[in-house]
């Protein structure tokens, strides 16, 4: 008996959410003569990261434990292990022509994985090291105990970057270090250090309207931090020496602070690094076609999820609407290619046009939007601000219990590789 494998790069939000798709809709409707099927994940790490809790988890692991930030991989498909496999490894390079990808494994061992279908989910890093799983979870936990040690005596914090986890991480940090404000305060007491954020535009939080990014201002001065605007870091240099030597921050007007601790939290990288350069955009994503996230330029059966992939404006309620969607298309290729029949009808990628986004600021405000409308700071803090979401989402995105259905849709024609306009970046 042969089998086939679909291949998931990546074993955070996006690849795990792959992964019990494909366990739950596709391979059961899968043609079963003579095969047998398998859903491997190719990931660096053997546990999953809540990365949503990455800045409280930077101010303090009393705060955020790491056991509501970590979690094995491996238990979470227990009901599917003989179909399951986790490779704990990094994919060095694709040969598409063999449908074959190549992976290091944490041991050093080099892998060659065949793949019947292939999903890219391999998400992206960040400049600082504090918000990515990039190794293990020994790793990072490491990386926060030095950085804990560190901040316990700072009294100048600069943070680069004002999107979420810029403000979200100022003012988690403020709050650590400066205590929380009176009832009426607008500034602490008693502050122990300077807090600094720097936003390369003239607001904070670009996708929230003017109104709620003043608003986002003034709790953060309640906890003692300051916002530095239109101005980009252009460099942050590190005295040699001592671990708790000062790090010289260059910014784009000339200016200079020097700080205890400097925090790079100016966006997102992808992890795309592997793959081959006609695969990617202008911006190093997966460049895909938009309405049914197939990467065309990749050959037949492979398709992208997640913040590496061009059509995403990243999030878990982006990943949520595009899952079903690459994943039925998958069901749909690869029937028709084991079959040898011609392809049922796409199903269509559809951007959430409202949107939403919750920014806590400490552990008491926040503000956000939903579906357009701006939230009050109690709802933002009902909703993520008291555990960033670890009590009402974890247990869901571990489970695949959003996907247990495979829900409604309305199928498209099939359209033939190039026809479609993709995303160009």
């Amino acid at each position: 008996m042969s089998t086939e494998t679909i291949l998931i790069l990546g074993g955070a939000f996006a690849g795990m959410s792959a992964a019990h798709w494909a366990l739950k809709h596709v391979i059961p409707q899968l043609p079963k003569k003579g095969t047998s099927y398998n859903v491997t994940i190719v990931n660096p790490s053997k546990d999953f990261y809540w990365r949503i809790a990455g800045p409280r988890a930077t101010a303090s692991k009393e705060l955020m434990p790491y056991d509501k930030l970590f979690y094995p991989i491996e238990p979470a498909f227990a009901y599917a292990k003989d179909k399951f496999t986790l490779v704990q490894g990094k994919a060095t390079h694709v040969d598409p022509a063999g449908q074959t990808v190549f992976v290091e494994t944490v041991t050093g061992e080099q892998k060659s994985i065949p793949y019947a279908a292939l999903v890219i989910a391999t998400g992206f890093t960040t400049p600082s090291p504090l918000f990515t799983l990039d190794t293990d979870r020994a790793a990072l936990e490491a990386t926060y105990d030095k950085f804990h040690s560190q901040l316990k005596g700072a009294k100048t914090v600069v943070i680069g970057g004002a999107g979420p986890v810029g403000v979200e991480t100022a003012g988690e940090i403020a709050e650590v270090l400066n205590g929380k404000p009176g009832f009426m305060a607008s500034t602490p007491k008693n502050p122990k250090a300077k807090i600094t954020l720097i936003s390369a535009e003239k607001k904070m939080l670009p996708v929230l309207r003017e109104s709620i990014s003043k608003q986002a201002e003034k709790l953060l001065k309640r906890l003692g931090v300051d916002v530095l605007y239109n101005a980009k870091v252009v460099s942050a240099t590190k005295a040699s020496g001592a671990e708790d030597a000062k790090t010289t921050v260059q910014l784009s007007d000339g200016n200079m602070i020097e700080a205890d601790i400097y925090i790079d939290a100016t966006g997102t990288r992808p992890n795309t690094g592997f793959l081959p350069k006609e695969w990617l955009d202008n911006r190093n994503r997966v460049s895909c076609n938009t309405k049914t996230l197939r990467v065309e330029a990749a050959g037949p059966r492979v398709y992208v999820v997640g913040d590496c992939g061009s059509y995403s404006r990243g999030g878990i309620m982006d990943q949520n609407d595009a899952i079903p969607v690459a994943m039925t298309n998958l069901r749909t290729d690869l029937i028709a290619h084991l079959s040898g029949t011609p392809a049922g009808n796409d199903r269509h990628y559809t951007p959430n046009a409202k949107g939403g986004q919750l920014v806590p600021i400490g552990t008491q405000k926040g503000v956000g939007y939903m579906n357009g409308m701006a939230l009050p700071s109690i709802m933002v803090w009902m909703i993520k601000g008291r555990d960033y979401l670890v009590s009402m989402l974890v247990e869901n995105q571990l489970s695949g219990k959003n996907y247990a259905k495979e829900g409604k849709w309305v199928p498209q024609p099939v359209v033939a590789a190039g026809q479609m306009v993709t995303s160009s970046g």
